[in-house]
């Protein structure tokens, strides 16, 4: 099953290039909402950037399903939301929220990622 993305690829412009691949939840890949939440953790493979970007609206039971989330580039991102193109180039451990609608994003200081 193809998921229809939420911009096409006559929409997208070089915003973010070469930075490889990312995962995005398809609240942010399919129906365009807004960055909320973003964190950059060890690559998996060659073309992975590290990045995973979050709604902020995505529950626990919808991230257990990996039907809700894909592979991207990570300039789509960028095109879907260019507010996270300032902290693209922050090194691998970085996480960055926005605590309110429409704000800026900041540290998120006491974020850890999930041991496996």
């Amino acid at each position: 099953m193809s998921k229809k993305l939420h911009l096409s690829a006559d929409q997208i412009q070089v915003l973010a290039p070469g930075l490889g691949t990312c995962m995005a939840t398809d609240k942010i890949a399919v129906q365009g909402l807004p960055v909320r939440f973003m964190y950059r953790e060890q690559p998996v493979h060659a073309s992975d950037s590290g990045w995973r970007f979050l709604s902020g609206l995505e529950s626990d039971a919808y991230m257990e399903n990996a039907n809700n989330q894909g592979a991207h580039d990570v300039n789509y991102v960028a095109n879907v939301d260019p507010s996270v193109i300032p902290f693209l180039t922050a090194p691998i451990g970085s996480a960055f929220e926005k605590t309110d609608e429409g704000g800026d994003f900041q540290d998120a200081g006491d974020w850890e990622p999930d041991e496996d």
